[in-house]
């Protein structure tokens, strides 16, 4: 299989060139002399903050083992206006994840594991519902999410422990045949940080301290949002209310998910991680993995579906999307790209780099999946990359984005319109309350307040329960960001409450 996917790469990269869009729907006159880079990126970056309501950003481009760009924009927090600068310290998210596969690759590198060491012999602690890949999963595959596991991030978000959350594993069904496809999912990460507890001695954020942003000299970055207070610039996450106005959301420290998403992080530190990612895992004259290490992080391990890759390719128009070991890939002016995101509510970041072209960038952002960091991604490598100034990518990720957004309307206003009104509750209020247990995610309870149902999930998650027809309730998050899900109830042969079912997950009556 991986032998055809490089077949693949070789054909695209030889014959294949992918189609950009149409030219002169871009952004004006490119000067000859890359010093006026600068000057074009950061009035393109300040017009694209407007259109995108984005309170701020702060963002580096490295060049040649150069920072040829370095800036914060705009506010860290939009009610204080505190303003986003290159020492505000955010959340680096899921590009957290080629940071531990790094540090695998130094166990590696020691002799301590392999890549193709099976994860059960190493951590017998790991299982999964599905017997023969639970003994076939290797070191290698915790980083490739194909594993067979869908998405499972509820259990996080939860609140369980981290070796609950392991166990809880066991219990998973498979979403797909073990190494047939990829769903993008956080809890192999978990695992991998796990393991290297295991094998090191050290927990995953004192080796990742120690070995990493230590020799890095990343002294003001962090493994955990709580490790991080000790600075006093942070970002406030930001969200778009239902009157579409950007309003300020507190932060909610995710337990757990410490290996894959956990680090925060600054311009002024980050930088430092994307040159050592360019110059082959070398800080100075160290290098902190061999040379086959390094290269393997970037090899193609998985190739992404058309669902799990991003939007952005249907402008971008890729021949190929993979997966090395913590990184998204693609093509792009016939060059390989290395790229990652980072999302957390109210919050994102995301990493690309050029290897060819000994380039890299880093953004920070404090508005919740605004894909202004795409944008401003592509800008920057078709400016210092491909000198090419014609495709203005915030107009046409805006308008792509805001059309998606305009079908999920459509859709939902589909299904509302599917409501038989005037219907009422088969029970009283009260009966619907009572304690419901799924094996999963846990216990989860109903409770009557007033003439409201709420349903109580652990980590003090709360939702406000609206009539919408018959048993079926819309689900309103107290936490608004959460978004909205039915609960639909269930009733025995006897007429009682027997079970509810929310977001695709089955609790049954106690």
């Amino acid at each position: 299989m991986r032998y055809a996917l490089y077949c693949i790469l070789l054909i695209c990269s030889v014959n294949g060139r992918p189609v950009y869009g149409q030219k002169g729907a871009g952004s004006g006159h490119l000067p000859k002399d890359p010093s006026g880079y600068p000057a074009v990126f950061e009035s393109y970056i300040r017009q694209a903050l407007g259109l995108w309501k984005t309170p701020g950003i702060s963002i580096v481009v490295v060049k040649d083992d150069n920072v040829v760009f370095k800036s914060g924009f705009g506010f860290a927090n939009l009610e204080t206006r505190e303003p986003f600068t290159t020492s505000t310290l955010s959340i680096c998210a899921s590009t957290t994840k080629a940071m531990t596969a790094v540090c695998m690759g130094m166990l590696v590198d020691e002799g301590k594991i392999k890549w193709s060491d099976k994860v059960a012999d190493v951590y017998p602690g790991f299982r999964l519902s599905d017997n023969y890949a639970s003994a076939e999963i290797t070191i290698k595959d915790l980083f490739t999410h194909n594993t067979g596991l869908g998405n499972a991030d509820f259990l996080w978000i939860l609140g369980f422990p981290l070796d609950t959350i392991i166990a809880k594993m066991r219990l998973l069904e498979p979403a797909y045949s073990f190494r047939s496809s990829f769903i993008y999912q956080n809890l192999m990460y978990m695992v991998a940080g796990e393991v290297i507890h295991h094998v090191s001695g050290k927990p995953w954020e004192t080796f990742i301290r120690e070995r990493l942003f230590a020799p890095l000299g990343m002294f003001h970055t962090y493994p955990t949002y709580s490790q991080s207070l000790k600075e006093p610039s942070h970002i406030t996450p930001h969200y778009f209310g239902s009157d579409s106005a950007v309003r300020t959301i507190p932060y909610l420290e995710a337990k757990g998910i410490d290996a894959a998403g956990a680090v925060w992080s600054c311009a002024e530190d980050i930088q430092k991680w994307v040159r050592f990612m360019l110059d082959s895992a070398k800080t100075g004259s160290v290098r902190l993995l061999k040379p086959e290490t390094y290269a393997t992080l970037f090899k193609p391990q998985s190739i992404v579906t058309q669902e799990e890759f991003y939007p952005t390719a249907r402008l971008t128009k890729p021949h190929w999307t993979t997966y090395g070991l913590g990184w998204f890939q693609e093509d792009y002016h016939s060059q390989m790209i290395q790229f990652h995101t980072g999302s957390l509510d109210g919050a994102v970041a995301i990493i690309g780099l050029v290897p060819e072209s000994h380039f890299g960038v880093y953004i920070f952002g404090n508005l919740d999946h605004s894909e202004l960091r795409h944008a401003l991604m592509y800008k920057a490598m078709d400016l210092w990359c491909f000198q090419d100034n014609s495709r203005d990518w915030s107009r046409d990720f805006y308008d792509l984005y805001a059309a998606m957004h305009q079908e999920s309307r459509k859709r939902q206003s589909a299904e509302d319109a599917k409501r038989v009104l005037n219907t009422k509750p088969s029970l009283s209020l009260v009966a619907y309350c009572g304690k419901f247990h799924n094996n999963v995610y846990g216990t989860a309870e109903i409770q009557l307040k007033g003439d409201t149902l709420w349903l109580k999930y652990p980590n003090n998650i709360l939702v406000w329960l609206e009539h919408w027809n018959f048993d079926t309730f819309q689900g309103n998050f107290e936490h608004f960001w959460f978004d909205k899900s039915k609960v639909q109830f269930s009733l025995d042969e006897k007429g009682a409450v027997s079970r509810f079912e929310m977001g695709g997950i089955v609790y049954q009556k106690d």
